[in-house]
């Protein structure tokens, strides 16, 4: 597929994207001295997918906040240059076409315009909220976590959850993925793991970081791809990860081996809470900032959460879908499933049956598709509603309906637990039994052949083509007790 070229600088750092949001109405300024515990969460929710919030001196910092800043699907899709519409292919064509980073100096990286490299304190350092009633202190939502691959230094991002808990050391949740495979790598060999986290980085960026991509494919090419230019990146000054030279913060670090710290609870993306557990344990070796950095912060579970892990996922199971089943027209994880659990498939079917395998081949794609419904072509599976009426008129338990026991899924869905039998229990499962749970899939298609209309969705024929400047009148007020319109108005 050939790249398409187009322009994305409203997205090229992240301080340009906030003037833009700010141009056009879209952020909004808190008074100074919102507290850090909870209140600053609580504004930015209530503004979320509606304004980016904007905090100058948070808690008595210097250093504002920022948070809601890619709340929108249509606001991603303006970063990207892009209509919303093309928003996955587009995603998609970068995710192929990667373009390798460019190393710059440091003297050139505004990210090491401040150097802290002795008595760290990230707490002094920097505005880290509190975000939920029943979180153990502060987290770190917005942090690109960025390591190498030990075998062979070819590098991995991620967003992970991170607790504060000292002034240099952190806890960290990794799942089981490439960030985790890279530690325990480097654990087995008695070594610790070399890290950084970025805070502040541009929306394309924090949106490459989501790819579901094969090991050893360096996301930061994507975000290269997706801004159209070659990334550019920095040498950290305490270990060897590449960073993107125009992030606002930077904490550089190492995952220590065998050590584990008490981490959580935690409010996640499903909406629940995750119990407290011994974690892995990042030592901060230096911190990093531009001279008047901003920090980013993102509140667990609302808009700029869901749709960051959903997009990028959304394009990946597109591309896999289609590999197999030409007639895959769009997906969509819905915002009710959080974003991961529940999959919407628009499918042209030929052949009855073909609705089955493609839910099979959706369970296969990632382990965390809890439920899948496969629609006609005639539905958007952007609109719930619409896919809500497909199942309605379209969908028979007795028939159409799949189910899969003790599949593996999301550790972090609750309802494992529950499954696991550690619902009432002060231990966790253990790590083999964690996740594991129930599948369903709904053919809520119409028969390939039905006679007459009975499948036929009503429409009206020129309801597309109404245009309110043109069908309407301005200006005008009707006289009700003739029904007619007023003379002069």
């Amino acid at each position: 597929m050939k790249r398409e070229e187009t322009s994305v600088s409203k997205a090229q750092d992240l301080r340009q994207w906030l003037a833009h949001l700010e141009a056009t109405g879209r952020l909004a300024v808190a008074r100074d001295g919102v507290p850090l515990e909870h209140t600053l969460a609580a504004i930015a929710k209530r503004l979320d997918g509606k304004q980016a919030a904007f905090f100058p001196k948070p808690g008595g910092h210097a250093v504002p906040v920022v948070s809601g800043f890619v709340s929108r699907r249509a606001w991603i899709a303006e970063a990207m240059g892009v209509e919303e519409a093309g928003l996955l292919a587009a995603f998609r064509n970068a995710a192929e076409h990667p373009l390798p980073s460019r190393e710059v100096d440091p003297k050139e990286a505004e990210c090491q315009q401040v150097v802290i490299d002795t008595d760290i304190d990230l707490h002094a350092l920097l505005p880290i909220p509190t975000h939920s009633e029943h979180d153990n202190g502060p987290y770190i939502t917005a942090g690109l976590v960025i390591a190498r691959n030990p075998l062979n230094g070819v590098q991995n991002v991620s967003i992970n959850r991170i607790q504060v808990h000292a002034k240099d050391r952190m806890a960290i949740l990794m799942l089981p993925r490439h960030l985790l495979a890279f530690y325990k790598t480097a654990e087995s060999q008695g070594q610790a793991l070399e890290v950084a986290v970025v805070i502040g980085a541009d929306p394309l960026t924090l949106l490459a970081s989501q790819a579901i991509t094969p090991i050893d494919h360096d996301e930061l090419e994507i975000a290269g791809a997706l801004h159209g230019v070659p990334l550019a990146v920095v040498k950290c000054r305490s270990n060897d990860v590449r960073v993107p030279a125009n992030a606002e913060i930077v904490i550089e670090g190492r995952i220590l081996p065998t050590v584990r710290e008490p981490e959580g609870p935690f409010g996640e993306f499903p909406k629940y809470y995750s119990a407290q557990e011994n974690r892995e344990v990042i030592q901060v070796d230096a911190v990093t900032t531009r001279a008047n950095p901003i920090y980013h912060t993102i509140v667990p579970a609302e808009m700029e959460h869901l749709l960051l892990g959903s997009i990028p996922r959304e394009a990946t199971m597109l591309a896999h879908l289609q590999r197999s089943f030409p007639g895959v027209m769009d997906v969509h994880l819905s915002v009710g499933g959080v974003g991961r659990y529940h999959l919407f498939v628009k499918f042209k079917k030929l052949r009855e049956g073909e609705p089955k395998n493609v839910i099979l081949g959706a369970f296969g794609a990632h382990y965390d598709i809890k439920q899948v419904i496969v629609v006609d072509d005639d539905v958007d599976v952007h609109e719930p509603q619409q896919v809500e009426w497909a199942v309605a008129t379209r969908f028979q338990a007795d028939r159409d309906l799949i189910v899969i026991q003790g599949a593996q899924g999301s550790v972090l869905d609750p309802s494992t637990t529950v499954a696991n039998g550690t619902y009432a229990s002060d231990e966790p499962a253990p790590p083999h039994l964690q996740g594991i749970g129930a599948k369903m899939g709904l053919d809520a298609t119409r028969p390939v052949a039905y006679r007459g209309h009975v499948f036929t969705k009503v429409r009206i024929p020129g309801e597309l083509e109404f245009d309110p400047a043109r069908d309407l009148q301005d200006g005008t007020a009707v006289d009700w007790s003739t029904g007619l319109l007023k003379a002069g108005a």
